[in-house]
C-alpha cells in the first residue's frame, strides 16, 4: 500500500479547474487502476488456475522438460504480475499528471490512497493463499493492518485540522518500494526468486511496523489528551 503523495491528494484553493468534471486524466487513471482488480482476481482463479501459486519455472525445468507442461502456469503468473505492475505504473502517472496539468479534485484526494490500499490487499490475499505459510501471513496481517490503523488516525487528525502532523514520511516512501518490489517477485513465482521475494516481504514488513511507529509517534501529543 502506497504513502504517495500526489498534488491531487493535497489541500488547495478552489479553482476553476476544480469545477470542471471529476473525470480528468489524474482521476481516470485512479479509477483505472481500481477496475484492474477484478481483472486481477479473474485472472488469478478463473477460467480453474491449473498451477498457480506453484513455482512456475524451477531450476533447470525448461532444459529437463521443455516449457509446455509450464506454460499455463507461467503464463497466468506474468499476467498477473505485469497487471499489478502496470497498476504500480498509474500510480505514479497520475500524480505526475496531476502535477503537470494542475488538476485537483475532492474526488481525487479520496480516491488515489483508496485504489492504492486495495490492490496492494487482493495481491496479498492471493499470495497468501499460494504460500500458506507464517511468513506471508504475518505479513499481509501487519500491511493491512497498520493501513487500517493510520487511515483511521489520519483521518481523525483532519478532524482536529492537524493533518501535516501525519505527513507521509521517508520510511513511509521506503516501505512502499519494498512492498510492491517484494509483491511483484512473489506473483512472478519463479522459484529461484522466491528467497528474494521473502526478504524483501520481511523488510517491507519491518518498514511498514517502524512507519506505523513514526506516525502514531507524531500522533501522540493528541492521543494523550482528555476531552
Amino acid at each position: 500500500m502506497t504513502d504517495s503523495t500526489h498534488l491531487h491528494t493535497q489541500e488547495e484553493p478552489p479553482s476553476s479547474q476544480n469545477t470542471k468534471s471529476i473525470f480528468n486524466l489524474p482521476n481516470n487513471l485512479t479509477i483505472a487502476r481500481i477496475l484492474m482488480i477484478p481483472l486481477f482476481v479473474a485472472i488469478a482463479y478463473w477460467p480453474p488456475a491449473m498451477g498457480i501459486g506453484m513455482p512456475a519455472i524451477s531450476d533447470n525445468v525448461i532444459a529437463r522438460v521443455g516449457m509446455s507442461e509450464f506454460s499455463d502456469s507461467l503464463l497466468r503468473h506474468l499476467l498477473l504480475t505485469g497487471v499489478f505492475i502496470i497498476a504500480a505504473i498509474t500510480d505514479w502517472l497520475d500524480g505526475y499528471f496531476a502535477r503537470k496539468l494542475n488538476v485537483m479534485s475532492a474526488f481525487g484526494r479520496f480516491l488515489d490512497p483508496v485504489a492504492d490500499k486495495l490492490m496492494v490487499a487482493v495481491a496479498l490475499i492471493v499470495l497468501v493463499q499460494w504460500h500458506p505459510n507464517i511468513i506471508m501471513a504475518i505479513a499481509a496481517i501487519v500491511i493491512i493492518s497498520r493501513e487500517i490503523a493510520v487511515s483511521a488516525l489520519r483521518e481523525w487528525m483532519a478532524e482536529l485540522g492537524k493533518s501535516t502532523s501525519v505527513a507521509v514520511s521517508y520510511v513511509g516512501k521506503l516501505k512502499t518500494t519494498f512492498q510492491m518490489v517484494a509483491i511483484t517477485v512473489l506473483l512472478l513465482n519463479w522459484q529461484s526468486l522466491e528467497t528474494i521475494g521473502y526478504v524483501l516481504m520481511v523488510a517491507a514488513m519491518i518498514l511498514t511496523l517502524w512507519s506505523m511507529m513514526i506516525y502514531l509517534k507524531a500522533a501522540w501529543p493528541y492521543l494523550k489528551q482528555s476531552g
